[in-house]
Order: C-alpha cells, then sequence, then structure tokens
C-alpha cells in the first residue's frame, strides 16, 4: 500500500475515534494534513488578534512548512495509529 492509501485511510480513521484527542493533537493532525494536502502555507495571519482559533491554526501550519508532502503524510498517518 502506498503513502497516499495510507494517509486516506488515516483520514477516514481520524474521523471515527472513540475519543476526541486533546487540542495539542488535533493541531498537529490538521497541520499534517493541511502541509500533505496544499504544501507549505499559503494564507496571510489572521487579522483579529482574538481569533485564537485560526491563529492556533495558522501557527500550527506554519510549523510544519518545508516538510515535504510525503513526509506529512507519513507523520499523519503515524499520529492517528497512536490515536483510539
Amino acid at each position: 500500500m502506498n503513502i497516499q492509501e495510507q494517509f486516506d485511510q488515516a483520514v477516514a480513521r481520524s474521523k471515527t475515534l472513540t475519543e476526541k484527542p486533546g487540542n495539542d493533537i488535533l493541531l498537529q493532525l490538521y497541520a499534517l494534513y493541511k502541509q500533505a494536502t496544499e504544501g507549505d502555507i499559503n494564507l496571510e495571519p489572521p487579522a483579529n488578534a482574538f481569533d485564537f482559533v485560526a491563529k492556533a491554526k495558522f501557527n500550527a501550519w506554519e510549523g510544519v512548512k518545508g516538510k515535504t508532502k510525503e513526509s506529512a503524510m507519513q507523520e499523519y498517518v503515524e499520529l492517528v495509529s497512536k490515536l483510539k
């Protein structure tokens, strides 16, 4: 099974987890997913300083900038496999 198929399965599995992961894990999943599907972040930082969710997502995605698509996919698969 190639990495794209593993990634697709992990994405499907992440939507059926029995326990909701903590915010840190959710941000990691978000960042790795965005990096794997869209590449390096291509957005401006959130204009509203009080939009903490958008800021956290922006920072998480920016934190994986430069990571290859395949590497992001692999890390996403590994992270989902650790979750219940």
